[in-house]
């Protein structure tokens, strides 16, 4: 949340982002004054060009050799003050806006807001300055006026009685200063986000951070571990289900109809039966039904429906991506999907599905409290190596307080 954004929220005034943005405010005025030294020392050639050309004592070749200093003294040396005032406005700004900011490796930018910081950004802070003053003056007027006449530049208090309009006007304008305040520091704030963050394609790749691993060792424990499923499903659990359903047939067939067993065991038959036709299709290659016979939209809307939570899919597709490919989005999603609902707090998510440019791009989007690091778990490393078996990559994009975005980018190839 940013102090822009706070100002929503009715109960602003009694959250501390009004007492934040001024603490904000009060710690730029030492930044910007460190700041403007060395970058005043850089542009003094400058300075003094300006001073003679007003009172005309020089000539061309010396204004132009102080011109030409000058950009190679602040186009030289500046970005290395950038550096580091970047670097501490990275911390800084998050006292006016608790986002993450990932700082631009284009030192021209951290230079930019370095200028904004010693030359509009003052301005700015001076006309607050002299609002806030203003503001406090009036509201005391009745009291200040017994020392001699208040004077401004269109009006003058002479008198108790004429301060007291003035001096409500200024209550109420003391109760909007907290506005005031929290205006000024979020786009002080807002304009440091936009030169110091990264931009959209630095940021697309800073944010999405590509989780891979080695594709032949994945490729062999999913092979290892699809036999050894295949094997316990057949050999263990699919006998132990043939047996049960041959004994609940058997013991249908001996209950009378109006038994009042005889209704629970049919049931049970029919579960059965049914539990094993569904072992059949994981043992004949662990892939569902709904995606062999429909396809890959379908299917995922089918796993949306089962979502705990609300889940939009938008899946339009030319043609079927090869099988391998399906399954491998497919399952992907469910995991993403089934990693929303356990870790995420997420109250809606998004499947998008689309080919472009010879790919299969699977996004999948929710609103939950971001965070999520392929570090504290094998999770998403374990999307990623699936997206690396069938040459594709998965992208993650996860900063604190969210959104999160886990991205598959699949080949559309036979």
């Amino acid at each position: 949340m940013s102090a822009l954004t706070a100002m929503r929220s009715r109960r602003f005034l009694t959250t501390s982002w009004p007492w934040r943005s001024l603490a904000f405010l009060v710690t730029s005025v030492p930044l910007i004054v460190v700041t403007a030294v060395p970058l005043g020392l850089f542009a003094a050639p400058w300075i003094i060009l300006i001073r003679r050309l007003t009172t005309g004592r020089t000539d061309a070749l010396e204004a132009l050799l102080l011109l030409i200093a000058g950009a190679i003294l602040l186009v030289g040396l500046g970005p290395y003050v950038a550096w580091p005032l970047a670097r501490l406005e990275q911390r800084r700004l998050r006292i006016a806006d608790s986002r993450l900011l990932r700082l631009s490796p284009s030192r021209w930018r951290r230079f930019a807001y370095a200028v904004l910081l010693v030359t509009a950004v003052p301005v700015v802070y001076g006309v607050l300055a002299v609002i806030e003053i203003l503001v406090v003056v009036l509201a005391l007027s009745p009291l200040l006026v017994d020392d001699g006449p208040i004077s401004f530049a269109v009006l003058t208090i002479a008198s108790p009685g004429q301060a007291v309009p003035y001096a409500i006007v200024g209550v109420v304008a003391l109760v909007a200063m907290p506005y005031l305040i929290v205006a000024t520091a979020g786009a002080h704030a807002a304009a440091a986000r936009a030169l110091l963050h990264t931009g959209s394609g630095e940021e697309l790749r800073a944010e999405l951070v590509e989780v891979s691993q080695s594709r032949a060792r994945l490729a062999d424990a999913f092979e290892a571990e699809r036999r050894r499923i295949e094997r316990d499903l057949h050999d263990g659990a699919q006998q132990k289900l043939v047996g049960l359903t041959l004994q609940l047939g058997l013991a249908q067939l001996d209950l009378p109809d109006d038994s009042p067993a005889s209704g629970p065991v049919a049931t049970a038959h029919k579960q059965a039966k049914e539990l094993m036709e569904e072992l059949r299709e994981l043992i004949h290659g662990i892939r569902p039904q709904v995606l062999t016979d429909l396809g890959l939209p379908a299917a995922l809307r089918d796993l949306a429906g089962q979502a705990p939570i609300p889940v939009q899919v938008h899946a339009e597709l030319p043609s079927r991506p090869p099988e391998h490919v399906e399954a491998t989005a497919y399952f992907v999603v469910a995991e993403a999907l089934a990693n929303v609902a356990k870790h995420s707090g997420a109250t809606t998510a998004v499947v998008e599905a689309r080919e472009s440019k010879g790919r299969l791009i699977v996004e999948v989007r929710d609103d939950g409290r971001g965070g999520a690091d392929p570090d504290r778990g094998t999770g998403l490393t374990g999307l990623a190596d699936r997206a690396a078996v069938a040459e594709g990559r998965m992208l993650l994009a996860s900063p604190p307080g969210g959104p999160t975005k886990v991205r598959v980018e699949l080949p559309w190839t036979s």
